[in-house]
């Protein structure tokens, strides 16, 4: 019967994270330009395509693999060659590999918000193989999957660094190796404002994503027990995620004069990242502070790396990134003693007289997670920049990648005006 219960919620999780990807689609699709609208849809379903099948034959085992040592996982590789349940286990391995590959997909459409508008279908395809083979087990592994850092105790209990860091940093990389978006600066190497077509879309695709990240914390429980632990990490994903969104609000006004609702937008997600690895170590009136500083945090950093001249269009870096660090970090000052035994996890964080123990394990397995998915996803991608390339040209960039790469518009309002534009040429 325990088992059973705990299968059902698990793979419940499982498809409200795996459902956040209808959210990725509309907040990148919203957050950019008509033109590339159904590139960025598309891509995002070819790639989860492409995750789960490397995830299903190596992925999932340099992770979970039961001869692996603390640096890699082992052993195990494509998927499962029964359904047996060891003993032991609270629920069925092929459940939790559901669970796990959700994970893994997300992370991947956070490294992607770095290639928005500019990227070849090729340069995500390799990266993708290269990402969920290598760039995310690795990292998995070393927090979740018994590895050297969970030995020192290292707190993310849904993700902050193992989904979100990890995929930011590729993002950065990303970032840096494909350069700014054409027309994104002046002559003056100022930052233009260019917008997206569709906020409604934007902010429908946040409010998917807070939904589905119930699934996200509450639903890495695993185990559904009397619902009472997995109701307390809901409330603090709600509280951390509503913080986040009023801060980012409030100091977007504060500063600028508007109220700024892409800023508030990315303050809930902000918020959401940050409570990620915190939800279940700390206490409710804590949760609210992570969020009220994670708003801060990517409003600050928003407007930072622009000026750096790195061209984030969804704000991955910021929103899922430098939110990450935040929330990782602040398990080590407001981990409770008694949440950090029921977890099994770590120690009280600095307010509770745990000292700088855990702030320091936090602080290190942020910046090593961080050094090894930039270095390892700057080669990849360089090695494809003077290869392959992975950049589109100025004219495909210029025309749409719905047209250049797909051979049709996403919006068939679009590929209308497209005809009517040539009609007239002809005439002419």
């Amino acid at each position: 019967m325990e088992l059973g219960i705990n299968a059902v919620w698990t793979m419940l999780g499982a498809i409200l994270v795996l459902f956040m990807q209808c959210g990725f689609i509309m907040l990148e699709a919203g957050s950019t330009r008509m033109k590339n609208a159904g590139h960025i849809a598309g891509k995002t379903i070819f790639t989860i395509g492409i995750v789960s099948m490397v995830f299903w034959a190596v992925g999932y085992a340099f992770i979970f693999g039961s001869q692996g040592n603390p640096f890699i996982g082992w052993g195990d590789y494509f998927g499962f060659s029964s359904m047996a349940i060891p003993e032991g286990s609270i629920v069925a391995p092929t459940v939790n590999f559901m669970f796990q590959l959700a994970f893994a997909t997300i992370s991947m459409s956070v490294a992607f918000g770095g290639f928005a508008e500019r990227a070849k279908l090729s340069a995500y395809l390799i990266f993708a193989i290269v990402f969920s083979a290598i760039i995310y087990p690795v990292i998995a592994h070393w927090i979740w999957g018994g590895g050297w850092l969970a030995k020192h105790g290292d707190q993310d209990f849904a993700g902050s660094t193992v989904v979100h860091l990890t995929g930011a940093v590729a993002a950065m990389a990303a970032t840096m190796l494909l350069g700014p978006r054409l027309g994104k600066y002046n002559k003056n190497g100022k930052p233009n404002n260019i917008m997206g077509h569709n906020q409604v879309f934007t902010t429908l695709g946040v409010m998917l994503l807070w939904v589905g990240w119930f699934g996200f914390n509450a639903g890495s429980t695993i185990a559904a027990g009397d619902g009472s632990f997995f109701g307390f990490i809901a409330i603090n994903t709600q509280l951390g995620a509503a913080a986040g969104a009023v801060s980012a609000l409030l100091i977007s006004w504060m500063v600028t004069g508007k109220a700024d609702i892409s800023v508030m937008l990315n303050g809930a997600l902000a918020g959401l990242v940050a409570i990620t690895a915190s939800c279940a170590f700390v206490e409710s009136w804590a949760a609210i502070v992570i969020g009220l500083i994670a708003g801060i945090v990517v409003f600050l950093s928003m407007r930072l790396f622009e000026r750096l001249r790195m061209d984030d269009p969804i704000y991955a870096m910021s929103a899922h990134g430098m939110a990450g660090v935040w929330g990782t970090l602040a398990n080590g000052f407001f981990a409770t003693p008694e949440l950090a035994a029921k977890v099994g996890v770590g120690k009280a964080g600095l307010f509770y007289g745990g000292g700088f123990e855990q702030l320091g394990v936090q602080a290190l397995g942020v910046i090593v997670c961080a050094a090894f998915t930039f270095v390892v996803s700057y080669l990849v991608l360089y090695l494809m920049k003077v290869t392959i390339g992975i950049r589109v040209t100025e004219e495909e960039e210029t025309i749409g990648l719905d047209l250049s790469e797909h051979g049709a518009y996403g919006y068939p309002e679009q590929m209308k005006e497209l005809a009517h534009t040539s009609s007239q040429g002809h005439s002419a």
